[in-house]
C-alpha cells in the first residue's frame, strides 16, 4: 500500500542513563511533603511510584542478568489473570519497601539504575527474545523489549513530575521513542475487529514527538506499518500528551475521547481508545 513502510526498530539503550540522571536529580530535589503527594497511580504516592521503579530495576537485574527468578504465584492463562497477578506482585513489593527512606531509595536507584543501563547496552537488540505481551503473544526482538522498559521508566517518571508540578521530559529526542514504542500496541487493539482485506486505519499523534502509524488487515490479521495512505478507512488523531496518558491508563477512554478526532469510519477510528501499552 502506497506511503506505508515496515516500522523501524526503536533503539533506546543509550537513552537510559539520561533519563536515570533526570530521575535522580528530580528525586533529590523533593521535599518531605513532595514524597507523599498522590499520583495518578491509584493508592500510590510519589514515593510509592519511585519504589515501584526501584523494584523494576532489582527484578530486571535478578531475572534477566543473573537468571534468578520467582514465579508470580498461581500460573496465569489469560491476559486478565496476568494483569491481576502483576498488580498483586507490584503492590506487595511497594508495601514491603515503604520502610526504605527517601535517601536510601535514591542511593539504591543510582546503584541499580547504572547496572541496568550497562546490562541493556550489552544486549544484541536484533535477536528474538520474550514476547512483549501488550504488543502480541509472539517472541519479540530484544530491541522492543528494551524499548518497553524505557517507556516504563519514562512514563512513571512523568507521573512523579505531574504530582510535584515539575516539567516533563518531553523533548522529541526523549519522548518520540516512547510514542514509537507505544504504537506497537495498535494491532492488539484491533485484534477482534473484523474488516475487509486491505482495510487500513491510521493513528496520527500530533506534536513534535508524534508521528503516523497504520494497521492494515492482511489475511485475517492486523499488521503495523509506519506512515499513512492517502485515504485510510479511518484516521484517529490525538495530541501526544493525551496519547501517552491514555495508553498507560493515566487517562480514561471517556476523557481521551474529548481530544480524539476521527476522520472516516467512526467505529474503526474509535478502536484506538482501546490501545494499552503497559501490562498493569
Amino acid at each position: 500500500m502506497k506511503n506505508l513502510q515496515p516500522p523501524q526498530p526503536v533503539i533506546v539503550a543509550d537513552l537510559f542513563p539520561e533519563i536515570l540522571d533526570a530521575l535522580l536529580e528530580l528525586l533529590a530535589s523533593l521535599s518531605a511533603e513532595d514524597w507523599q503527594q498522590p499520583t495518578v497511580c491509584p493508592g500510590w504516592s510519589v514515593k510509592d511510584v519511585a519504589l515501584h521503579l526501584l523494584g523494576g530495576e532489582l527484578g530486571n537485574l535478578s531475572r534477566r542478568r543473573d537468571g534468578y527468578s520467582l514465579t508470580l504465584g498461581t500460573p496465569t492463562s489469560t491476559w486478565e489473570e496476568l494483569v491481576i497477578a502483576i498488580n498483586d506482585w507490584n503492590q506487595g513489593w511497594v508495601q514491603a519497601a515503604r520502610r526504605i527512606s527517601p535517601r536510601l531509595l535514591i542511593e539504591l536507584m543510582a546503584l541499580t539504575g547504572l547496572q541496568l543501563c550497562d546490562y541493556f547496552r550489552s544486549l544484541d537488540p536484533y535477536v528474538l527474545g520474550s514476547p512483549v505481551s501488550w504488543a502480541g503473544p509472539s517472541p519479540a526482538p530484544v530491541w522492543l523489549d528494551i524499548a518497553r522498559e524505557y517507556t516504563e521508566r519514562w512514563h512513571h517518571q512523568q507521573h512523579i513530575r505531574q504530582a510535584v508540578n515539575k516539567p516533563g521530559l518531553k523533548q522529541p529526542r526523549i519522548m518520540a521513542p516512547v510514542l514509537s514504542t507505544f504504537a506497537w500496541a495498535l494491532p492488539r487493539a484491533f485484534r477482534s475487529t473484523p474488516a475487509a482485506e486491505n482495510t487500513c486505519v491510521t493513528l496520527t499523534i500530533t506534536g513534535e514527538s508524534g508521528g503516523r502509524w497504520s494497521v492494515v488487515q492482511e489475511r485475517g490479521a492486523w499488521v503495523l506499518y509506519q506512515g499513512a495512505p492517502d485515504q485510510p478507512a479511518a484516521e484517529a488523531m490525538l495530541d501526544a500528551d493525551i496519547a501517552w496518558r491514555l495508553f498507560t491508563h493515566g487517562l480514561s477512554q471517556s476523557a481521551a475521547r474529548q481530544g480524539l478526532s476521527v476522520k472516516g469510519d467512526q467505529a474503526l477510528g474509535l478502536r484506538v481508545l482501546e490501545m494499552v501499552s503497559i501490562i498493569a
